[in-house]
């Protein structure tokens, strides 16, 4: 299969009436977008990207009214958090209806649903009267892409279409916020902050803690291993003056290491701004990942706002090396 990549939404949308699946643009990341009715287009979801089937996946809409006729409920809070985030990186775990099959929920009782920030997907959206089920256009486990070359590095000949909407502004994934006796609840962290989330809604809301998680995952992100590359990574922290670094790399937040060559780094905002860095992360660990180093370090940030989110994918991706 030969893997065209354009800006014809219509083509787009032809492929995914006919049951086929193609990467499609959003703020956050790429997606690997399939009609989230028809079991066999996500099954090609699943089969593409090597996915577990165990590992649910989100629905996206291009308005609020579309989407209320495949949940059973909007509760208060997540109906002032949509009101207030959508659309954009925002999704919302909540109680599904029957429309929805089993296969795209793992066969949970709610469904992660969101109305992407991107123009060219919204008007995709609102040309379909189905959703798109669509997790990250990416192979199971592996970095997440956020241009259309990082699309075909992993999935060139395996999909049929990619439609290029540019550069991700966003670069990290949306926030699952869950409800549970109507309190919220962050299920993965993302590119919008936890303090954001607080004010909004006005009060203090709990992170879930994915390491007592007793069965499959509740939603996308929750696995242990996520988001790697293949050359092993590993915390600075984890760097040993005693080893060689010629061959090392190092994935910086806005300061050169001094243990390694300076041509061998990439520093993801110069100017030290969260949100560059962000949107840098997944650039990054692509662009590392091709020069073939022996080891890739990266930075740790901030544990708060985008910091903490970084933080969570970085963890999960180092977690492959460290076992």
């Amino acid at each position: 299969m030969n893997t065209k990549t354009g800006t014809n939404i219509d083509e787009a949308i032809s492929l995914l009436r006919s049951g086929e699946i193609v990467a499609i643009p959003t703020e956050t990341v790429y997606g690997l977008a399939g009609n989230g009715t028809d079991e066999k287009a996500i099954q090609k979801i699943f089969k593409a990207k090597k996915r577990p089937l165990s590992n649910p996946l989100i629905l996206h809409f291009s308005n609020l009214e579309h989407l209320s006729k495949y949940v059973k409920n909007l509760p208060k809070h997540a109906k002032i958090l949509a009101e207030h985030f959508w659309p954009g990186p925002l999704t919302l775990l909540l109680d599904k209806s029957e429309i929805i099959p089993d296969v795209v929920n793992a066969g949970n009782r709610r469904v992660a649903v969101r109305i992407p920030n991107h123009e060219m997907t919204l008007k995709l959206l609102s040309k379909i009267d189905f959703p798109l089920a669509a997790p990250s256009a990416n192979l199971y486990g592996r970095i997440s892409p956020t241009k259309v070359e990082h699309v075909l590095n992993q999935l060139d000949q395996i999909i049929p279409y990619v439609l290029n909407g540019g550069e991700c502004n966003n670069g990290i994934e949306s926030t699952i916020v869950g409800f549970d006796e109507n309190s919220p609840i962050i299920y993965r962290l993302g590119a919008i902050t936890v303090e954001q989330i607080e004010s909004c809604l006005g009060q203090k809301v709990k992170i879930h803690n994915h390491n007592i998680q007793n069965s499959g995952p509740d939603a996308s992100g929750m696995v242990k291993f996520h988001y790697a590359p293949r050359t092993p990574m590993y915390s600075i922290e984890e760097i040993s003056t005693k080893e060689e670094t010629s061959n090392f790399g190092y994935i910086g937040f806005d300061t050169l290491n001094h243990l390694i060559p300076a041509e061998n780094q990439f520093l993801l905002s110069e100017e030290g701004d969260l949100r560059i860095a962000s949107k840098n992360l997944y650039h990054a660990m692509h662009h590392m990942d091709q020069k073939h180093f022996e080891k890739i370090f990266i930075c740790d940030f901030p544990n708060e706002e985008l910091g903490r989110s970084m933080n969570d994918r970085i963890k999960k991706a180092i977690a492959k090396f460290n076992v």
